[in-house]
């Protein structure tokens, strides 16, 4: 299994910051949320970024991941002073 893990509005759409997924590339991973978490999470994952195991995410879909691997998408963020 591979820990999903969401942040901000995709986490909102979700209803839940983490869940576990059993598959074997990112390709697969995102598949499967999308189908979980419907068409707005979708549109929300276009613009994300997307981390593996704590490094940004570089390759393809179909990159394998492991059990255990971690794989956070991070949603585009703005403010801080002005």
């Amino acid at each position: 299994m591979v820990t999903l893990r969401l942040f901000a509005h995709l986490r909102e759409l979700a209803g839940t910051g983490r869940v576990e997924i059993d598959a074997d590339h990112v390709g697969a991973v995102l598949e499967e949320a999308c189908k979980r978490f419907g068409a707005g999470f979708a549109d929300g994952l276009r613009s994300a970024s997307i981390w593996i195991d704590g490094e940004p995410f570089e390759g393809g879909a179909d990159q394998a991941v492991t059990k255990g691997s971690e794989v956070a998408i991070i949603p585009p963020v703005s403010g801080g002073s002005g």
